[in-house]
């Protein structure tokens, strides 16, 4: 029901930033997504309307130090902000790297930008000994204490995943992406 309520568009993009009709976004399986070619892999997303503002949700999935990670980032209508970001593991190290579930580390990727000051898509970075306090133009977060692998196990994931969506951003003509 709160699905429902929240995304008004599914979309399931090639690699080029094309809608494929041939897959339902919901039935993308990342896992058997990331085993292909990139030329053959979908890529769902998810257009959200919150209180009459628009988000796009896009799937993450990636490597961390024992086994996979994955989780959504939330972006706002300008394609740079970051709403929200969640992330979860199948065996990263309970109070090390399965701290990347905690809401405390989750809440510093909120309002973080993706492009640096250049327009370049660079994501955000999980830095080890980041002394940025809340900067939030700098396209980085504090590391969790001794999870370095699994911190940048999720910076990849997340600059990866991204990319994959700018073909997509860049030929919305509502939507102005740096470039």
């Amino acid at each position: 029901e709160t699905y429902h309520k929240y995304i008004k568009e599914e979309i399931a993009l090639d690699n080029n930033g094309e809608v494929k009709t041939d897959v339902k976004a919901f039935d993308v399986d990342l896992a058997k997504e990331l085993k292909k070619d990139v030329e053959k892999q979908r890529f769902p997303l998810y257009v959200a309307d919150v209180e009459g503002k628009k988000f796009y949700v896009i799937p993450l999935r990636g490597a961390g130090l024992w086994d996979a990670i994955w989780g959504y980032v939330s972006l706002e209508d300008d394609i740079n902000t970051v709403k929200v970001a969640v992330f979860d593991h199948k065996g990263e190290t309970t109070g090390l790297g399965g701290e990347i579930t905690k809401a405390w580390f989750q809440e510093r990727f909120a309002d973080e930008k993706i492009f640096d000051s250049s327009g370049n898509l660079v994501g955000v970075s999980v830095v080890k000994g980041y002394g940025g306090g809340n900067n939030k133009d700098d396209n980085a977060v504090d590391a969790i204490s001794g999870a370095t692998i699994t911190g940048d196990g999720v910076s990849d994931m997340i600059s990866e995943r991204l990319q994959r969506y700018l073909p997509y951003f860049k030929k919305q003509t509502d939507i102005k992406v740096a470039t």
